[in-house]
């Protein structure tokens, strides 16, 4: 992969856009009302950023994701990492996923023809900025039916620094949003703070 499009230009976008300039991809932010470059990158319409790209991902909060995706114009064919959570707050993160059973499945209905992976979401920005731990790269998740769009995301994420899983079938991306309520809940209410991520690790 070449190029990225990263819809929204928040913490969580400009993380994951410093990460695949980190591995040498050209990357540009798709926003509704661009103001110009954040940090060397460029900010255009999501339509123009998407096109040409290789991969698009979604970092715009969970509620607006199909809208984004639908500003980017025609997506068939193109991998679409979903690494959004839908999220409420009751004295801590509540699961609040759409009638499809998660954000990830309700883009892949309205977007049949695209190629949707679940991905980058259960960590926080301070992970997805960086994804160095004591104990090495920070595990990464990935769960998605189209199995060759998946090992592209998994192996574009061995180049930004993570260490990939295939986290099975699109149906596990409720799992991963749940998941990121886990940490949610750990990173705040928990007190745990928010560098940490969670490790698959085998006895000795």
């Amino acid at each position: 992969m070449k190029i990225a499009a990263v819809l929204g230009s928040g913490n969580v976008g400009q993380a994951l856009a410093a990460r695949l300039r980190h591995a040498g991809v050209d990357v540009r932010f798709g926003v509704r009302t661009p103001e110009g470059p954040v940090d060397g990158i460029p900010e255009m319409p999501p339509a123009q950023a998407a096109q040409g790209a290789d991969i698009i991902l979604v970092a715009v909060p969970a509620a607006a994701a199909i809208e984004a995706l639908r500003a980017a114009g025609n997506i068939d064919g193109t991998i679409v990492v979903d690494c959004t959570n839908p999220l409420a707050w009751n004295n801590g993160p509540v699961w609040s996923p759409p009638a499809g059973g998660s954000s990830t499945a309700a883009i892949a209905a309205t977007f049949p023809a695209a190629r949707v992976v679940k991905g980058f979401n259960h960590f926080g920005v301070e992970i997805q900025a960086r994804p160095s731990l004591a104990s090495g790269p920070a595990d990464a998740f990935f769960a998605g039916d189209d199995t060759g769009a998946k090992q592209a995301v998994m192996a574009l994420a061995a180049r930004m620094g993570f260490a990939p899983h295939d986290a099975g079938p699109l149906r596990n991306a409720a799992v991963l949003e749940n998941l990121a309520v886990l940490w949610i809940h750990l990173a705040t209410v928990g007190g745990a703070g928010r560098n940490f991520s969670f490790r698959m690790d085998r006895q000795p």
